[in-house]
C-alpha cells in the first residue's frame, strides 16, 4: 500500500493523532506501507511524525518514509544527517530538472499522487497546492481520507 499527504502548509495546532488514526486503518490489513511525504510545511510535518509513530508501534510490519523533493536542496547536504536519521529514503525528481521551480511543486505533487493507492488531505480552501493536488486525486480515482481541521482554526485560513 502506498501513501502520500496532501494539506496546506499551516494546521493551527492540529495534532498527528488523526493522521495516525488515519494510517492505522490502513495497517490493519497491510504488512507493507510505503509514504511518501513533500516536506514542504507544517501538515508534512505532522504526517511525517505520524508515520514515525507508526514505525516504532508496528515493528513487525515494514513502514517506510520517503521524502520526495521537486528539486535538489541545499540542505540535503548541509544537513544530512537529519535526512539520514529521519527517512527511510529521499528521492529528488531528475525527470522534473527542466521544469521550472514555480511549477515543480505541482508537477511532484502529482507524480506523488500517481504512484499513490491513497491521499491523505487536510483542505478547507479552494485554492493553492493542496486544493489543486486534492482535485487531481479526485480525477485520478484515488481513495481519499480527509482529515478535520480544529474548529477554532481562524477563519479564512
Amino acid at each position: 500500500m502506498i501513501c502520500t499527504f496532501a494539506g496546506h502548509r499551516e494546521v493551527f495546532g492540529l495534532s498527528q493523532w488523526p493522521v495516525v488514526e488515519a494510517l492505522e486503518t490502513l495497517l490493519s490489513t497491510e504488512q507493507e506501507l510505503i509514504c511518501y511525504e513533500g516536506g514542504m510545511g507544517e501538515f508534512d510535518r505532522l504526517c511525517a511524525c505520524a508515520v514515525r509513530t507508526l514505525k516504532s508501534r508496528h515493528q513487525d510490519k515494514r513502514i517506510r518514509l520517503i521524502l520526495v523533493l521537486p528539486y535538489m536542496y541545499q540542505r540535503l547536504n548541509t544537513d544530512g544527517e537529519y535526512y539520514r536519521k529521519n527517512f527511510d529514503e529521499v528521492i529528488v525528481l531528475h525527470e522534473l530538472a527542466q521544469v521550472h521551480y514555480k511549477k515543480a511543486v505541482t508537477a511532484r505533487n502529482r507524480w506523488m499522487v500517481d504512484q499513490a493507492d491513497q491521499l491523505i488531505a487536510l483542505v478547507w480552501r479552494e485554492h493553492g497546492g493542496a486544493w489543486q493536488t486534492l482535485q487531481y486525486a479526485q480525477r485520478r480515482g484515488k481513495h481519499i481520507v480527509s482529515i478535520k481541521r480544529k474548529e477554532n482554526a481562524p477563519d479564512g485560513a
